[in-house]
């Protein structure tokens, strides 16, 4: 593919990227807050064998909609504007509705054939598994609209259907197992109301009914959402592979009570930092698309990007892994606190996967997704063939090792195989900046460390973070002006 010089244009998406970022940024700071305080109030209102079916259940959730339905919205959001530009978004809109109902019935189809098979896999209780089979119905439509939503680029709109969403579950769940005493299915009983009455207000927000009229699909249409969107769902569901099923091996060889130590792990470290860091991601995206179907080189714009990605996250786990006991102390209720052996392997391993958001995206660019299935699922195979060796010999450090080396496979996979004319190149002054801050801030740290009995962990690792990032300032603004 032959490159153009737009630098007009390049510029324009590069400061719509960052307007995008700021609408973007109450949504998935407010979803942050919401991980974060899900888990003190979750770990207190449930014991440990209840927060451990909680746990097996979202993440049965999860792996039935990467399959039926996550892959769909993911489609509509890259060729939403190709056919936006072609001017038949009713007939596209009318192929996505299709498809997705269609996969909903082949869900139910295959969940009563084989359902004897998925209690088995599962390990839940018959009401848990058909209330998850009931909740993916409005997530399916949720995570269409949602996506239609960012094509659209309504920043905005998407921001507080995701804050309402987020806190309504919250506090609908709280409710629930506060005052009639449902246990682990509050949640799903509080996700299934204030989901479905998120659809309705995303409807109205997108405004799609008002374009979208059910007209005759055709193949042309069909072909190439199913080409893009099945590696992206064999992909998802190897990421699946990676960083959940470590739950069910655990839960299959220990019990919910462990399964429960595993899902707080997950729940201090991957959806919290996954949704701050997608920040970035979910506003760069869609624009860099736009870039890319222009025919401008989008390298300089990705590799700006990842270096800001870099920056955010690095200090953060980092800082996070080293004080993982203090860490863990603040969030999770005390009967968890073995859960901190995960901390540093996990948070270390949503570091690795975060950026390869970045270095995958060349593969989604060139509509060459089998090719990022293919390495996540290598990662994944791999990944749960160390859980299973692991977990019986060493215990939460097996889940820990074998999860962190999955996601660190995978990076090195998608560094490695690079499609032509998409190379990727790492922003080497960002790093270097980062390397140096990071020496101040380790004598800090190593002064602090010794006076733990006098300076709270919470205060150590604030005054650690404002040390690294007022030295990377320094340096980037005075020191060093040569930009990445």
């Amino acid at each position: 593919m032959k490159y153009i010089e737009n630098k007009e244009l390049e510029e324009k998406e590069i400061k719509g990227i960052f307007t995008d970022m700021v609408k973007y940024a109450p949504s998935k700071l407010c979803g942050m807050l919401g991980n974060v305080i899900t888990v003190p109030i979750y770990t207190s209102l449930f014991s440990t064998e209840q927060y451990g079916l909680y746990t097996i259940s979202i993440a049965m959730l999860s792996f039935l909609c990467i399959i039926f339905s996550d892959w769909v919205g993911l489609s509509g959001l890259r060729f939403f504007r190709h056919h936006q530009i072609e001017k038949d978004l009713p007939k596209y809109l009318s192929t996505l509705v299709t498809i997705l109902t269609i996969n909903m019935t082949l869900m139910f189809g295959i969940s009563f054939l084989f359902r004897d098979n998925l209690y088995t896999l599962f390990h839940v209780p018959f009401k848990y598994f058909l209330s998850v089979l009931v909740l993916i119905i409005p997530v399916a439509v949720r995570a269409l609209l949602s996506q239609l939503l960012r094509a659209q680029l309504k920043s905005i709109s998407y921001t507080v259907a995701t804050i309402l969403n987020q806190f309504a579950t919250i506090f609908l769940a709280f409710f629930f197992a506060k005052f009639f005493n449902m246990g682990a299915a509050s949640i799903l009983l509080a996700m299934g109301v204030s989901i479905s009455l998120v659809d309705i207000l995303l409807l109205y927000q997108s405004e799609i009914l008002k374009v979208f009229k059910f007209q005759k699909i055709e193949w042309k249409f069909i072909l190439p959402i199913i080409k893009y969107g099945i590696p992206i769902a064999a992909a998802s569901l190897s990421a699946w592979i990676i960083t959940q099923s470590n739950k069910f091996i655990m839960n299959g060889i220990s019990g919910f009570s462990k399964a429960a130590l595993v899902g707080v792990g997950y729940g201090l470290t991957l959806p919290i930092l996954m949704t701050l860091f997608a920040m970035i991601t979910v506003a760069s995206t869609p624009r860099i698309i736009n870039l890319y179907e222009a025919k401008v080189d989008v390298r300089p714009v990705i590799s700006k990007f990842l270096g800001y990605y870099i920056l955010v996250a690095l200090p953060i786990i980092t800082v996070m892994s080293i004080y993982n006991v203090e860490y863990t102390a603040i969030f999770a209720n005390e009967k968890f606190a073995e859960a901190c052996t995960l901390v540093p392997f996990f948070a270390y391993g949503v570091f690795f996967l975060s950026m390869t958001d970045y270095t995958t995206l060349q593969y989604h660019l060139a509509n060459k997704t089998h090719i990022g299935f293919a390495i996540k699922l290598i990662s994944g195979i791999i990944g749960v063939i160390l859980n299973i060796i692991l977990i019986p010999k060493m215990g939460l450090i097996g889940v820990g090792i074998a999860t962190f080396s999955a996601n660190f496979l995978y990076w090195l996979l998608s560094i490695i195989i690079v499609l032509p004319n998409l190379n990727l190149k790492f922003p080497k002054n960002t790093i270097t900046r980062i390397a140096i801050s990071a020496v101040p801030t380790g004598l800090l740290f190593c002064i602090m460390r010794g006076h733990n009995d006098i300076i709270a962990g919470s205060v150590q690792m604030l005054t650690v973070l404002f040390v690294f990032y007022a030295t990377y300032a320094l340096l980037k603004f005075k020191l060093i002006k040569a930009s990445d």
